[in-house]
């Protein structure tokens, strides 16, 4: 059966990818759903005031939960059995540690429809995931950027 991880950072967007791997699994795919996220690293000045690792581990975990509650409401909902793993670092590189890790066969991630020229100036997580990643990467488009993106390509 397939292993899918769906990347949460507790965004609409990534909701999209949510509910992308919902469609796919209402439509008959056989697959196990987990839920990634991604906390980045405690700044300085929290590790300097806060003085306790654990104290800072321990939010961040909490945290994470807190921002993956949207996503495990709409699998709940739909009867979908998931997982959850929850990460410390670079958002594109731990995703990509963590497909390997729960040994997903494919990794979904909601991302902002950017063009060429800002995604190139800007950076993207999703981009890096699927240029790094072992696996197939899916990169869910969110659907209003996508109707304009087509309603765009209508004008010419």
């Amino acid at each position: 059966m397939l292993k899918i991880l769906v990347a949460v950072d507790g965004s609409e967007l990534s909701l999209d990818g949510v509910r992308h791997t919902l469609q796919w699994l209402q439509q008959g795919l056989q697959a196990t759903v987990v839920l990634a996220h991604v906390q980045e690293p405690a700044s300085l000045y929290e590790l300097v005031t806060s003085r306790d690792p654990d104290l800072i581990a321990a939010a961040s975990v909490e945290a994470g939960e807190h921002l993956l509650a949207p996503a495990r409401a709409l699998l709940e909902a739909a009867g979908v059995a998931y997982e959850t793993d929850i990460g410390l670092g670079d958002p594109a590189h731990t995703l990509v540690d963590m497909a390997e890790r729960n040994g997903a066969d494919m990794v979904v991630i909601g991302a902002k429809g950017h063009g060429a020229l800002s995604s190139a100036l800007l950076g993207s997580v999703s981009q890096e995931v699927a240029r790094a990643c072992a696996v197939p990467v899916t990169i869910v488009k969110h659907l209003q950027d996508a109707l304009v993106d087509g309603d765009a390509e209508g004008d010419d």
